[in-house]
């Protein structure tokens, strides 16, 4: 999964939406996302992108981020 730079969809929303996948998936599951510095590298997308990306998944209730110590997957209720 990749964001694409030439996609009408902002790189925030397809970063959100590859985060939330493998958050349901349960690649990230309980624990730490990676640092907004390594997603920004892994995606190769900018500081703003990886934060507003956050944002929308804090939005959602997928994530909580904790000043100084990252962000980090909420527990999932298991799916039906």
């Amino acid at each position: 999964m990749t964001v694409d730079p030439a996609s009408p969809e902002p790189a925030y929303a397809q970063l959100a939406a590859i985060l939330r996948k493998k958050i349901r998936r349960g690649e990230y599951a309980r624990g730490p996302l990676p640092s907004v510095r390594t997603l920004m590298q892994t995606y190769d997308v900018g500081e703003f992108a990886v934060t507003h990306a956050i944002r929308t998944l804090e939005a959602e209730g997928l994530v909580f981020t904790v000043p100084r110590r990252g962000t980090y997957v909420r527990a999932q209720p298991p799916e039906a």
